[in-house]
């Protein structure tokens, strides 16, 4: 089996709900250990985070607020969410291209 870390990347994240990642694929196990969202914008902004595993979604954050100049750590730390095949993390903000994301993760193949 082969480790690999690594990071997806989104710039100025808005009100459409974005994909952070790919889905995770058959055959590989997904762990994320990582993700920030920072806020680029002169205003408070508020930004959901969800699980989806293919026909449903289940928020990690709701409406979590992230200050003017700051960020939001979402994942980190102790906590870590399992992706199983056929799962993928979405992002939306409550204000238009507003959000940076930095998600790791670690893939086992």
């Amino acid at each position: 089996m082969a480790n690999a870390f690594k990071n997806r990347v989104l710039q100025s994240v808005g009100t459409s709900p974005v994909d952070v990642g790919a889905v995770v694929a058959s055959s590989t196990e997904t762990t994320l250990i990582g993700m920030t969202i920072a806020n680029r914008v002169s205003s408070v902004i508020s930004v959901d985070v969800q699980l989806h595993n293919g026909s449903t979604s289940t928020y990690i954050v709701k409406a979590a607020p992230v200050p003017v100049g700051g960020s939001l750590i979402v994942v980190g730390g102790d906590q870590k969410i399992v992706l199983n095949v056929g799962h993928k993390i979405i992002v939306t903000s409550n204000t238009a291209s507003s959000a940076d994301v930095v998600m790791s993760f670690l893939e086992i193949t």
